[in-house]
């Protein structure tokens, strides 16, 4: 009973650290254009050396340290776009995640998801969804005979402030950074 219990133990503590994603599936798909960048990459980036002077970088350098996952796929296919958007609204219900906000405009919609931490302005996922017109180096890819509409999913984890996102967005140009920019606006 005792090696039953321990091993019960080991199982559920263990699972989250090979837990995949929801969206996962897109990855490696020819339709779809990926970024990842797992905990072992911001460990690294956290550890190159930054001239301290320089504000932002140091924020940067800050909130790399705080960050987990990133995930960024995005797709000109209509039935993996459909597919995408249907993953993302089960994952929301799933994972319990709040509205943040939400954008429609004549290029599309936006919807930024997150979930809180312990602090107000403390998140522990943030997850957007963008469909829409294709912006930016996913043009390219309408050379290949797709539409010029696009979905884009983006799912960041760790245990960083809200305030900290734009920073983050500029560095590394996150597909949204723009609406990401808008959000954190309004919360500050």
């Amino acid at each position: 009973m005792k090696k039953l219990i321990i091993t019960l133990v080991i199982v559920l503590v263990s699972s989250p650290f090979f837990a995949q994603s929801a969206f996962d599936k897109f990855d490696g798909k020819e339709e779809v254009i990926s970024v990842v960048v797992n905990k072992k990459m911001f460990e690294l980036m956290s550890k190159m050396k930054v001239d301290t002077s320089n504000k932002e970088m140091q924020e940067y350098m800050n909130l790399i340290k705080k960050l987990d996952n990133l995930q960024s796929y995005t797709s000109l296919d209509e039935g993996i776009r459909k597919e995408m958007k249907v993953t993302a609204d089960k994952y929301i219900k799933t994972a319990g995640l709040e509205e943040l906000m939400r954008i429609k405009n004549e290029e599309g919609t936006t919807r930024i998801m997150v979930k809180s931490g312990a602090k107000e302005n403390q998140i522990k996922e943030l997850l957007m969804i963008i469909d829409g017109k294709a912006k930016g180096s996913i043009v390219d890819a309408r050379a290949k005979g797709a539409s010029d509409e696009a979905t884009v999913l983006v799912s960041l984890t760790g245990d960083f402030d809200l305030n900290e996102i734009s920073v983050l967005t500029d560095k590394m140009k996150i597909p949204g950074g723009e609406d990401l920019k808008k959000a954190t606006k309004d919360k500050k």
